[in-house]
């Protein structure tokens, strides 16, 4: 839980911010380790004019029921209450820049009606106009700092609620056993939350580390089935090892040292012969499990090269890399229900599988860089936020409507509300009629190179399946997207190998990102539990 909570709190605020117009009074706890700041605002109340939306407006002011806890110490059920009382204030404040902005919207359009202006001079109708939209925008202003007060307090709340389902937890695994000393149990309490508090930056610097084996304990989707036939082969490197598919006898993958074990020849060179690869140099012949069970021109000997637990599922060709034993189970990366598979696409990058997933990983970069493919037209919101469970790997983008998730070891899976193609529509995938959904699968061919299998499905417009030479349209504009990205990771990545880091400041839209390199960090750190994944 300690890298959830870090993972949680690196992109949210720690207190909610003050306006220049407000005095504050902070309410503060210290217990099980963690303070907690409440704001609230001192101001003169409104003008009592209320417009025909007054019914909107009155809402008590929340400030008068603030727990009075000022200089007490609070457990954690008391700072969720101060926490939710702030919602409240936030709320209530809301409202009542909103209503600001009505009275003043109200006083413009008396300034400009006809009668009013028989009476008035067209200099004081020009500086009262001026003072008026000067009004104006400072409430627009206002309300824009209301709403992310509002969405602060509604992260610091899920945070809270998470502290508190850390203590009830904590307290159950306590049933039964001593009770520690006061000293013991207050170090204990300020120990845990120190590995709670917010890192304020990951460091992904210099050459890219060799990977921890570790790492290599998943299943891999390495080609697509279609792509596979009887009599072909698909040579891969994963791991900075060479490794080749084909199928055997029986039908069914198997996945080899693309090595022969005579002379060291590349086997992908050679021909698929009754369900076994056969070397081009001398003809020795290989069965999916690595046994050679044909040697021309020389007396057969017991050889056998390393080959890969290899499955085949969902359209998907599966290998383990790794040194443990393969779990029974391998993930479903089908698309929801409704969807039709329109395009596999499966592309080798000059990029470390990390940075692609960074990259795929972001949505905030589009209206920046995918100006003229899918993005183009895109306007540039004030706020993008990703909002997701606090122990989550996968949430929905704000305002897009888009859902995205990243599934260990190197899967992300997205579904977009979309019009057309190009075109965004609705607030929320629930709101649209119709979406597009895609799998990106980032596989580390080695310290600088990714193998991508992408695939694309529509629940719309399946006639698109049947139109000749479709499957080539689709690539290049898949080609035209990844090519934006591209020439900006390529950069990255240079710059990385020469020290900089590429995750100096996250912000709250990296919050997918940023939990992505905790667990991706923990992997490599060889930890027992990896973070936002069920215990073992």
């Amino acid at each position: 839980m300690t890298a959830i909570a870090t993972a949680g709190a690196l992109s949210l605020p720690i207190s909610l911010r003050r306006s220049c117009k407000f005095s504050s009074k902070k309410f503060q706890g210290i217990k099980r380790g963690f303070r907690v700041y409440a704001v609230f605002g001192e101001e003169s109340s409104l003008e009592d004019k209320k417009s025909q939306w007054g019914t909107l407006f009155d809402v008590e002011d929340p400030r008068s029921k603030v727990p009075q806890c000022k200089g007490k110490f609070l457990d954690v059920y008391q700072a969720l209450e101060v926490a939710r009382y702030d919602i409240q204030y936030c709320d209530w404040r809301a409202r009542q820049d909103l209503l600001t902005i009505m009275l003043l919207h109200e006083k413009v359009v008396e300034g400009l009606n006809p009668l009013a202006r028989e009476y008035k001079s067209i200099g004081t109708m020009k500086r009262e106009l001026a003072e008026l939209q000067g009004e104006l925008a400072q409430a627009h202003k206002q309300v824009h700092i209301s709403e992310a007060r509002v969405a602060t307090a509604l992260d610091k709340l899920a945070y809270m609620e998470e502290l508190v389902n850390d203590k009830l937890l904590e307290d159950r695994n306590a049933t039964g056993s001593d009770v520690a000393s006061p000293s013991s149990s207050t170090s204990t309490q300020s120990s845990e939350v120190k590995r709670k508090l917010p890192r304020k930056s990951l460091d992904v610097s210099g050459p890219v580390k060799p990977y921890h084996p570790r790492l290599k304990n998943f299943w891999y989707p390495v080609a697509f089935s279609t792509d596979l036939k009887d009599d072909t082969m698909i040579p891969i490197d994963c791991f900075e090892e060479p490794w080749v598919l084909f199928r055997g006898k029986d039908g069914n993958p198997g996945c080899i040292q693309n090595t022969c074990a005579h002379r060291a020849c590349p086997l992908h060179l050679g021909s698929v012969n009754e369900g076994r690869i056969q070397c081009p140099y001398h003809g020795w012949e290989y069965t999916t499990d690595g046994k050679c069970e044909k040697m021309p021109s020389t007396r057969l000997l017991n050889v056998k090269i390393r080959s890969l637990p290899c499955l085949e599922q969902e359209g998907m060709i599966w290998i383990w890399p790794g040194d443990d034993p393969p779990t029974p189970t391998l993930p479903s990366l089908q698309p929801p229900s409704g969807f039709v598979i329109h395009a596999e696409i499966v592309m080798e990058l000059p990029i470390e599988h990390g940075l692609l997933l960074d990259n795929l990983l972001d949505l905030a970069h589009a209206p920046f860089t995918h100006t003229s493919t899918f993005a183009k037209g895109w306007t540039v919101p004030s706020l993008v936020k990703f909002l997701t469970p606090a122990s989550g790997l996968q949430g929905y983008w704000d305002p897009y409507p888009i859902d995205m998730e990243f599934r260990p070891p190197c899967m992300v899976l997205s579904t977009i509300g979309i019009s057309k193609p190009g075109k965004l529509e609705g607030q929320s995938t629930k709101e649209c009629t119709t979406h597009l959904h895609q799998l990106h699968v980032c596989i580390p061919s080695s310290r600088n190179k990714t193998r991508l299998l992408y695939r694309m499905s529509l629940d719309f417009a399946p006639v698109l399946k049947h139109i000749p030479f479709m499957h080539y349209l689709w690539r290049h504009f898949a080609e035209q997207v990844l090519n934006e990205d591209l020439r900006l990771v390529i950069g990255q990545q240079e710059r990385m190998i020469n020290g900089a880091n590429v995750w100096n400041l996250p912000v709250a839209y990296d919050k997918l990102g940023v939990r992505y390199r905790l667990w991706r960090n923990a992997v490599d750190q060889g930890d027992k539990q990896l973070p936002f994944s069920k215990p073992m």
